[in-house]
């Protein structure tokens, strides 16, 4: 009888944004913008076209995913374990990429501009092609694109 009366009197938790699990949802489109969404889970999720400017992306799982010509500009990805997800022409203009895992992960056409890549895990080929349009400095951290790429 007490354990029935635990679960009857027990307060509904308020669902938070950093608590939802988008594995495998489709948010084309959608607006996340400014949105704290750290510690959750987009692998597999195809964000075509979304909104993520300015929104709280650190330790997120986004394996898989796809930011097809998403807006991250502003964003915070860090120590986000990204492989295997396309970036491929998204804003990632003063996106903050520190510490996060990007392995296989494509870049083809994004705007880098601003961005830091400080300490994050990315193929040697990608860097590459990366440090021919990488310029500015990210606001936030103070680090050009190009240092924190390691370009020549």
């Amino acid at each position: 009888m007490t354990l029935c009366y635990l679960l009857l009197t027990t307060p509904a938790v308020l669902a938070q944004e950093n608590t939802v699990n988008y594995t495998f949802a489709d948010l084309r489109y959608q607006d996340f913008s400014n949105k704290d969404l750290h510690g959750t889970s987009f692998a597999g999720a195809n964000m075509q076209e979304a909104n993520f400017q300015g929104a709280n992306l650190s330790t997120t799982i986004i394996t898989k995913g796809s930011f097809y010509r998403a807006d991250l500009s502003g964003a915070n990805l860090t120590e986000t374990f990204a492989d295997r997800v396309i970036f491929a022409e998204a804003n990632l203009k003063d996106a903050i990429f520190t510490d996060a895992i990007l392995s296989s992960s494509r870049f083809f056409d994004a705007v880098i501009t601003g961005a830091d890549f400080s300490g994050a895990i990315i193929d040697t080929y990608e860097v590459k092609l990366m440090c021919d349009r990488a310029d500015g400095v990210n606001p936030v951290t103070g680090v050009s694109t190009r240092d924190s790429l390691g370009c020549r």
